[in-house]
């Protein structure tokens, strides 16, 4: 199975339908992927942020712990961490 590094690294020059591929991969490894996802999230620009945030979001309640924590750890990314968290809810941002 590929690494999370892996994966991402063949973001750089993907198409539509190998960004899906890709992202389908990820969320394929599943929750034990999350710590490495979210650290990721943090530093990552561009299409590898949208698809880690999605992918964050796809693999869904076991994401928030991860999200929470990191937006403990890191002020600047806590309105990213908040953000995802109401989309995994699914409630509206008051």
């Amino acid at each position: 199975m590929e690494s999370v590094n892996e994966i991402l690294s063949k973001l750089e020059n993907a198409d539509n339908v190998t960004k899906n591929v890709l992202e389908n991969k990820l969320v394929s490894i599943g929750t034990s992927a999350l710590p490495e996802l979210v650290s990721k999230l943090q530093v990552v620009k561009g299409i590898k942020r949208g698809v880690v945030a999605m992918t964050l979001i796809r693999i869904g309640d076991a994401s928030v712990k991860y999200l929470k924590k990191a937006a403990e750890d890191n002020k600047d990314f806590e309105w990213v961490a908040e953000y995802l968290i109401r989309e995994i809810k699914g409630t509206v941002a008051a």
